[in-house]
């Protein structure tokens, strides 16, 4: 998954179009985008939304529907309303603790049962959104149903009291925080956070690329126009793939020559730390 479009859950048309613009996934929201009053109508639509494209002949070719739900009683709400077979996993608003999370997982249990699908097979990418959520990521990030960590950035620089510069170094240690709790869990590496200039594309570009330089894999979006720049940013080249190809069979030569080490195609040395990578790279393509 390269990229996760965000899409207000209160408007049918652009639920609808959200299908066809080519992004990987899509985020519907249920939280900030979706007024007090308007909540339980969108669950009503998101509801609708997630049956029909469960029903789709083609919905294989679709993008993976995540919905994003708010925090506490209300999140608990929106689940009632959108878990079933046509979704993905649960975006959680401004998570904070493993406790709301394993309070959110016996809500999911009894609903999957409901809806006859596997126990535990709704998964959950908690928003970290404030300073505490950050200073308990490693926590966080083993909780139960947890596939990877998202950071939700707006919120945790107004938290922070930083306003972000060029190079964004102010939220690098945040950033870092995310993806080292992330691969000490095991889990999925987070997905980058969201870019709101939509219309400077070369500024998303170089932002995109020096997160996934700190490890992160797929961004969100807001507007499709940034679609595009992140899948490219993401989408390993040819060059890139027989590299990591021939970098995997001499390493799998020199495992069965009885070696732990190889040279690469220009001689330098590597091991198993630096073939992983190449790998991982591979389960990509």
């Amino acid at each position: 998954m390269r990229s996760y479009l965000y899409v207000p859950g209160d408007n049918p048309g652009k639920l609808a179009k959200a299908l066809t613009v080519g992004a990987d996934a899509l985020i519907v929201d249920l939280e900030d985008a979706v007024p007090p009053s308007g909540k339980d109508a969108a669950r009503a639509a998101v509801a609708d939304f997630l049956a029909a494209a469960a029903a789709a002949v083609d919905g294989a070719a679709r993008p993976r529907v995540w919905v994003r739900v708010n925090p506490g009683e209300w999140g608990h709400a929106d689940a009632a309303a959108v878990v079933g077979p046509g979704l993905a996993g649960l975006c959680v608003a401004k998570t904070e603790s493993v406790a709301q999370l394993s309070a959110l997982d016996g809500v999911l249990a009894g609903l999957e049962e409901a809806a006859g699908l596997v126990v535990g097979s709704t998964k959950v990418v908690p928003l970290l959104e404030s300073a505490a959520a950050v200073l308990a990521a490693p926590a966080i990030a083993r909780g139960p149903r947890v596939a990877r960590l998202q950071l939700g950035e707006a919120d945790l620089a107004a938290d922070l009291g930083v306003a972000l510069g060029p190079d964004e170094r102010e939220l690098l240690w945040a950033r870092s925080q995310a993806v080292l709790a992330g691969a000490a869990a095991g889990i999925a590496p987070p997905v980058a956070p969201v870019s709101v200039n939509f219309r400077d594309l070369d500024a998303l570009r170089a932002s995109t690329v020096a997160l996934k330089r700190l490890g992160f894999r797929g961004r969100a979006c807001i507007h499709p126009a940034q679609l595009p720049v992140v899948h490219d940013v993401f989408t390993p080249t040819e060059p890139e793939l027989a590299a990591a190809r021939d970098l995997v069979a001499r390493h799998e030569q020199a495992m069965r020559d009885g070696s732990g080490v190889c040279l690469d195609a220009h001689g330098r040395l590597v091991d198993e730390a630096v073939v992983r990578s190449a790998r991982r790279l591979l389960t990509q393509d």
